[in-house]
């Protein structure tokens, strides 16, 4: 059985920001990702980050190679209608 239907039911009934998990910055996440002292050209995957601002505040702070990967297609739409171009 695929959890795909799944989250693509989550995110096609309810708002990104309408769902337990939700955060408008993940700043341990950030900080984390800061300690690294990866560079801002580095390569950063989110798998599983579906509908999340992670990679809004990665774009604002300076990062410029990051993917979102996740399973539910309707998440990954949110995020994409969020960021524009």
């Amino acid at each position: 059985m695929s959890d795909k239907p799944h989250w693509e039911e989550i995110y096609g009934q309810r708002s990104a920001t309408n769902v337990s998990w939700y955060r408008p910055h993940l700043d341990v996440s950030l900080d984390l990702i800061r300690e690294t002292g990866v560079k801002t050209d580095a390569r950063i995957i989110d798998v599983g980050g579906g509908a999340s601002t992670l990679v809004d505040d990665l774009i604002d702070i300076g990062y410029t190679n990051v993917t979102v990967l996740d399973i539910s297609q309707s998440a990954l739409e949110v995020a994409r209608a969020r960021l524009g171009t």
